[in-house]
C-alpha cells in the first residue's frame, strides 16, 4: 500500500507532529508499506516537479526528523522558509501526492490538522485519510464548544468560560482562584497557565492570547491526571500521568523521563469503568469515529472531570495512546495498521 504520512504544518505542535509522523512512517515501512513522510506546508519540490514515481523511493524523499525541541516552533520562520511564498496552506505537490496514495495517515496536531479544515479539503479532493471527519474534528478542537457539549450531556468538566481578545477590556474575572487559563484550540499545553491571583491572571491572558484570539478560563482541579483512548468504539485501559515536576506541560509531555506514566492506572474497578464510560460517551456526543483520546482529572474526593477530546492523539515515543494499546497487547505497528484499516472501513461505508 502507498501511504502518505502527513505532518508538520503551521501549528504550535509542528515539531511534535513530525515526531509522531516519523514513528508512524517507520512502523508502516516495517510491515511492508511504501511510506512518504510529507510536510503539509512546505510540500515536496516545486510545482513543476515530476512526482509520478514518488512512491518508488518514498523513504529517501521523506522529511528527515530530529528530536523535539524544548520550546514551541517559530512559525514565522517556517513561513519564511517556504520556497514559493504562497498563501496556500498546502505546500507544492501535497494534494497531487496525496491523491496518488491509497491513504493519508494524519499525523498532524493542532491547528489545520485537528480542526477539520484539512479533512474537509480532502473530502472534496477525494482523498482517503485516517481519523475523524471534518465536523467532529472541528467541534472537538474548540475547548469552549466542547465544554458546552459536555455540560449539555452530563459529562463532568471544570466550570469556566470562554473569553475573546476583543472582549478582554470588559475585565471578566475567574469565578475563583486558583484557575487555569489556556488557548481555546491549542494543544500540548502550550500557552497554559495555572493562576493564583489577579496579577497572574492578567499575565496568563497575555501569554494565552499570544497564540489565539480566544481563551478558556476554568476552575483549577487539583488532583491526578489520566487519559483514556477509544479505538473503534472500545475504551482502552486508563493511563495515569504524574509529572515529576510541575504540571503536564509541553516539556513534560515530550522529554523522556519527565513524567511517570502508569498503565493500567492504579484505580478501583468502579472508577476505571466510570472514566472509560465517560470517554465513550464523549465519543458518542461529539460524533467521533475511528480513534481518539480523552483527558481527565480526578480530585481528592474521587470526582472526575473531562478536560478535552483529542481527535489525532500523539504517536511519539512518549505518547499515551500507544502505551494504552500496548497494555492490551496491541503493538505500535499493529496500532498504526488498525488505524488505517478502520479509517478505510469508514470510507467504504460512506461510498
Amino acid at each position: 500500500m502507498n501511504v502518505v504520512v502527513l505532518a508538520g504544518g503551521l501549528s504550535t505542535e509542528r515539531d511534535v507532529s513530525f515526531k509522531s509522523g516519523d514513528m508512524v512512517a517507520k512502523a508502516l515501512r516495517k510491515i511492508g508499506h511504501n511510506v512518504l513522510l510529507l510536510d503539509v506546508f512546505l510540500g515536496y519540490g516545486t510545482c513543476e516537479q515530476n512526482i509520478d514515481d514518488i512512491f518508488d523511493c518514498a523513504e529517501e524523499k521523506s522529511v528527515v526528523v530530529s528530536e523535539i525541541p524544548g520550546e514551541a516552533p517559530d512559525i514565522e520562520a517556517v513561513k519564511a522558509s517556504r520556497a514559493d511564498q504562497s498563501d496556500n496552506f498546502f505546500g507544492p505537490n501535497v494534494i497531487a501526492i496525496c491523491q496518488k496514495a491509497d491513504v493519508v495517515f494524519m499525523a498532524l496536531h493542532g491547528e489545520n490538522g485537528e480542526n477539520g479544515k484539512v479533512q474537509a479539503a480532502f473530502d472534496l479532493f477525494g482523498i482517503k485519510y485516517t481519523g475523524n471527519g471534518y465536523l467532529s474534528s472541528a467541534i472537538a478542537m474548540d475547548k469552549g464548544v466542547t465544554k458546552e457539549f459536555f455540560d449539555a450531556h452530563g459529562i463532568p468538566t471544570p466550570q469556566g468560560f470562554s473569553l475573546n481578545i476583543a472582549d478582554r477590556s470588559e475585565g471578566r474575572e475567574p469565578l475563583r482562584y486558583p484557575c487555569v487559563v489556556k488557548p481555546a484550540c491549542g494543544g500540548s499545553s502550550i500557552g497554559v497557565s495555572i493562576v493564583n491571583s489577579r496579577e497572574e491572571y492578567e499575565k496568563a491572558l497575555d501569554d494565552a492570547f499570544r497564540w489565539e484570539e480566544e481563551v478558556i478560563v476554568e476552575d483549577y482541579i487539583k488532583g491526578r491526571e489520566f487519559s483514556v483512548g477509544v479505538l473503534e468504539g472500545k475504551a482502552l485501559p486508563v493511563i495515569e500521568i504524574a509529572p515529576i515536576q510541575g504540571f503536564y506541560d509541553y516539556k513534560n509531555k515530550y522529554a523522556a523521563g519527565s513524567a511517570v506514566e502508569t498503565c493500567p492506572a492504579e484505580l478501583s474497578k468502579e472508577l476505571t469503568e466510570q472514566m472509560q464510560s465517560y470517554a465513550k460517551q464523549v465519543v458518542e456526543v461529539l460524533g467521533l469515529e475511528t480513534y481518539s483520546r480523552m483527558d481527565f482529572l480526578l480530585n481528592e474526593n474521587d470526582e472526575m472531570f473531562c478536560l478535552e477530546a483529542n481527535t489525532l492523539p500523539g504517536m511519539t515515543p512518549t505518547s499515551l495512546l500507544p502505551q494504552e494499546a500496548a497494555a492490551v497487547g496491541i503493538s505500535y505497528e499493529e496500532l498504526c495498521q488498525k488505524i488505517i484499516d478502520i479509517s478505510l472501513e469508514r470510507f467504504s461505508k460512506e461510498a
